[in-house]
């Protein structure tokens, strides 16, 4: 095993430890990458990395995943073909585990027709969920993630700066979008998302590209990033095309303020609640509070989204190391929406931006 692999599963069974878990079963590529380096899903069949409390691990695996998992150090791997029973291979560790009536923590994304016959095999062990027993490592980053993190900000701040100037009137979001992917495509990132929102369609936060055409006046929302590594980025900016109305402009600066107030109160040992009341207060104070109506950010390292999060009342204490968005929001329906969002991660001397500062006004394209 890698060094990185050796010093996450020995950090993965004292969080067990405490907690009083007996094994861990990873099923996802996310959590088997981050833990062993193997990216794969197993999609229909059965496929999991077991961890035990004592740091011991076994891969049950379909048998067309056996010589990929073995470059990847692990020792102990359990292949089945197609045709024979998984579910044997999980009661041969039961067995060797003492995991009959064991409590095992599985990822919070294995699929139910899974889980459910885990649980027909071993009708004694307790499953839990096991999203906080390993987000208590990933959401502290080491040097080699925030390189990754940091090459894949940069990709998505230079797409930006170059897609920009060619933003026009008269374009559909479609086309827009179509720019930025290429743009992060042609510097090395594989573009995970892509959100252009003009007009009305702003006041969507979510909204799906289409063939709406960016029109004189529109406010426009453009939500992207990209994979590298393993892992992502994640940048919104707002802009007005060709002119921009008072309110918009008010609005955009309110966004922007609520936006630093955020960043400011992201201090190590402040909680996400706090931070969120900060981004909050402001855009209430301005009138617009119940058209803020989502967190204030979110975690993200291999993940879009992870933990920590940024959610009113939430009492975690930030760490240093932690990763996350602060992406404050006004959506006004039948209007026009204004987000802007950095990646940031805390430091015991305060709040880091992995991507360049936005604009503190409205950016006018012509």
């Amino acid at each position: 095993m890698s060094e990185s692999s050796v010093s996450r599963i020995a950090k993965l069974a004292g969080v067990m430890q405490a907690d009083g878990i007996d094994a861990f079963f990873a099923c996802t590529p996310i959590s088997m990458g981050y833990l062993m380096g193997l990216h794969e899903d197993g999609h229909e069949r059965l496929l999991i990395l077991a961890v035990s409390s004592t740091g011991a691990v076994r891969l049950i695996c379909p048998a067309l995943t056996a010589t990929q998992a073995k470059r990847t150090g692990i020792e102990d791997i359990r292949p089945w073909a197609d045709g024979e029973n998984p579910m044997a291979l999980i009661e041969a560790l039961a067995d060797d585990w003492n995991l009959r009536s064991g409590i095992i923590a599985v990822d919070s994304q294995m699929r139910a027709d899974i889980l459910l016959g885990l649980q027909e095999t071993l009708p004694a062990a307790l499953f839990k969920p096991g999203s906080a027993a390993i987000s208590q490592l990933m959401r502290q980053k080491d040097e080699s993630e925030v390189a990754l993190m940091k090459k894949a900000a940069d990709i998505a701040d230079e797409a930006y700066k170059l897609v920009k100037p060619k933003i026009k009137v008269g374009m559909t979001e479609i086309q827009v979008a179509k720019l930025l992917v290429d743009a992060m495509a042609g510097m090395g990132g594989k573009p995970t998302f892509c959100i252009v929102a003009a007009g009305p369609n702003g006041a969507e936060p979510h909204h799906l590209n289409d063939d709406t055409v960016l029109t004189e006046g529109d406010v426009v929302i453009l939500d992207f990033g990209c994979d590298v590594g393993g892992y992502q980025s994640d940048i919104t900016r707002t802009v007005a095309m060709g002119s921009a109305s008072d309110k918009a402009k008010l609005v955009y600066e309110t966004v922007f303020k609520a936006h630093q107030a955020a960043r400011s109160a992201a201090n190590v040992g402040t909680a996400m609640g706090d931070i969120d009341a900060a981004a909050r207060g402001v855009i209430e104070a301005a009138g617009f509070g119940p058209y803020f109506f989502h967190r204030t950010g979110h975690g993200i390292g291999m993940q879009g989204h992870e933990d920590p999060n940024v959610t009113p009342g939430s009492d975690f204490k930030l760490e240093a190391g932690n990763c996350f968005s602060v992406e404050p929001g006004i959506y006004l329906a039948g209007e026009f929406g204004v987000r802007i969002e950095n990646i940031v991660m805390s430091k015991a001397e305060g709040c880091w931006s992995f991507n360049v500062e936005p604009s503190p006004n409205l950016e006018i394209l012509r």
